[in-house]
């Protein structure tokens, strides 16, 4: 590894580490040349790109920030932490890269992540619902609200949907 400070490749491995839950080795390191110290991560490449097929049967690279993104626009002034997003856009992925290698519908993408919404926060899930499922009309979107009122409320600072 070249070093920051002298741009020297001679250095000594001081100390290794997993992080990031296992994903990512941080290594501390001493130049031999100049006797600095710099530390290192090393990722494992993410070689196999994971196509999202849309609706109108065009591709593009699955991109998670899209999907935070989504998902921060539906949650806007709710109590929803971003921790909680995190742990949605986790436990999807973790579904979709399970289940699809190469190419996964964004109907599924879809789904995997407004389960989880739904769980969570019902008015963040009617949002992202009124933009996922493509509603047609105002019926239909009332016709979901009023599925999603009579859902048990899991939050207990939440209110309920309609009065």
């Amino acid at each position: 590894m070249q070093c920051p400070f002298c741009g020297q490749d001679k250095d000594k491995v001081i100390d290794s580490r997993s992080c990031e839950g296992g994903k990512v080795v941080r290594r501390r390191r001493n130049c031999l040349e100049c006797s600095r110290r710099f530390t290192t991560y090393e990722r494992v490449e993410e070689t196999i790109r994971l196509s999202v097929v849309k609706k109108d049967g065009s591709r593009e690279p699955y991109q998670r920030e899209k999907v935070i993104v989504g998902l921060e626009r539906s949650c806007y002034k709710r109590p929803v932490s971003n921790d909680q997003l995190r742990q949605i856009v986790e436990a999807a992925e973790e579904q979709i890269f399970k289940n699809f290698d190469k190419e996964v519908p964004s109907s599924f993408i879809g789904d995997a992540i407004s389960a989880r919404l739904r769980e969570l926060d019902k008015i963040a899930y009617v949002r992202y619902a009124s933009v996922y499922r493509d509603f047609t009309d105002v019926g239909d979107l009332i016709s979901e609200a009023q599925e999603v009122k009579h859902d048990p409320v899991v939050a207990p600072e939440q209110k309920d949907l309609f009065d």
